[in-house]
């Protein structure tokens, strides 16, 4: 099974986890990369323009309507939940989900919807729940799914949730998911 777009989840202890996996990004890894890092509401902490010096690959904040480009990675803006929805992403203020917006269940579940078994779900290190349920969707729908190891994570509990409601496809150490998800988009390895 190929892949078109990686989603990926973070909270507590995101930032360098996020930096580990960017920074294996680079070169042929032509698959959008969206990721939703827990974050306080009130105060732009410039982590968009952090992750761009981290990144072989151009890192934004995506606009309403957007189109989700190849080769890109996209960071959910403070404060909105992100969805996709026709290829495209949709903000939304509805309510925090898991007492976060933007919530990880709300990106990974739209993106299950609308690219069903041709997705790759990443949870990394956090302390809620959050992200669970989303991981679920994309194996529900038929994607690919990994997990941080939660015994070598920053912080296990998120892992730990995602583990609880499904068997992923891989459970890896850090600097283990960058090199798989640069193998799954290069076409080298099939999940059937």
């Amino acid at each position: 099974m190929a892949a078109d777009i990686v989603v990926v989840g973070a909270s507590r202890g995101g930032l360098r986890a996020l930096e580990v996996l960017l920074s294996e990004m680079y070169g042929e890894f032509n698959m959008p990369v969206v990721i939703v890092q827990h974050r306080g509401k009130d105060i732009d902490t410039g982590l968009c323009a952090y992750l761009r010096s981290k990144s072989a690959l151009p890192v934004s904040e995506p606009e309403d309507k957007e189109p989700i480009r190849p080769s890109h990675v996209y960071l959910a803006p403070r404060d909105y939940h992100l969805l996709i929805e026709d290829k495209s992403f949709a903000l939304s203020v509805e309510p925090p989900v898991s007492f976060a917006r933007p919530s990880i269940d709300v990106l990974f579940e739209s993106a299950a919807h609308e690219y069903q078994d041709r997705i790759i779900g990443v949870i990394l290190t956090g302390s809620n729940g959050d992200g669970a349920r989303g991981i679920a969707a994309i194996k529900q729908h038929g994607g690919i799914t990994i997990v941080e190891d939660p015994n070598t994570a920053a912080h296990r509990e998120m892992p730990e949730a995602a583990l609880a409601q499904i068997q992923p496809d891989w459970i890896l150490k850090l600097g283990e998911i960058g090199p798989k998800l640069r193998t799954l988009c290069n076409g080298r390895e099939y999940v059937n």
